[in-house]
């Protein structure tokens, strides 16, 4: 993403506000609505199922953008200052598909359980769709269990991205990873294995994630 220069004594950048740094900011600003003072980074690290350390860099993200303040000399010493709902977004509808089959297209009515707004500058990337993840195998790329992933749909993607795939008869959500002839579905949960992708296997790239969102309604 191009970041515009701003000039001299500018203190916000133009950059916009990610979807886990969104997502960092309204664990923070719920934390303070319930206890009267903001998380520590272990404490925030706890709640986002990330490193303390991951958790200082989203902090210093939503500091250099403008929405937290630091107060110096405080251990808990975190102000918000500017909330994503004080800026105009559009939302776009991005349809929910319950199952996905090696038959049947992404979008064929059968597939449409439902349908979530996301913001317009993610859906106008592309053509979207949701998928509700079951289980825990990508806990540490904070997607849990029951979460809506938006896909963008595309036929390939690059080594590192994390994907959805068509592999045998269904549909899962992994990283992928390429080296020369060397083909991985990589999970980020080291309590299970990677897929390993043989000239043999069907592998069919049905997008690229490019966003979560927290789901009550358990995995699909």
């Amino acid at each position: 993403m191009e970041v515009q220069k701003t000039r001299k004594g500018n203190r916000h950048p133009t950059e916009e506000i990610t979807e886990p740094q969104l997502q960092t900011l309204g664990e923070i600003r719920a934390f303070i609505s319930r206890y009267g003072f903001p998380p520590t980074m272990e404490e925030l690290g706890d709640i986002l199922g990330i490193s303390a350390a991951s958790a200082h860099g989203q902090v210093n993200h939503l500091v250099r953008k403008g929405y937290l303040r630091r107060i110096s000399r405080k251990a808990r010493g975190l102000m918000v200052v500017r909330r994503p709902e004080d800026e105009a977004v559009e939302l776009t509808p991005v349809p929910i598909v319950g199952t996905v089959a090696a038959g049947l297209p992404i979008f064929a009515e059968e597939n449409i359980v439902g349908e979530v707004l996301v913001e317009g500058k993610i859906a106008q990337t592309g053509k979207c769709f949701a998928l509700a993840v079951s289980g825990d195998s990508m806990m540490d790329a904070n997607i849990q269990d029951g979460d809506l992933v938006i896909v963008r749909q595309q036929p390939v993607a690059e080594s590192g991205d994390i994907i959805v795939a068509l592999f045998g008869d269904e549909a899962t959500v992994k990283r992928l990873y390429i080296r020369e002839q060397h083909i991985e579905l990589r999970p980020e949960n080291p309590r299970y294995k990677s897929i390993p992708i043989g000239p043999e296997d069907e592998l069919r790239i049905l997008g690229k994630v490019v966003a979560t969102r927290r789901s009550s309604s358990g995995g699909g």
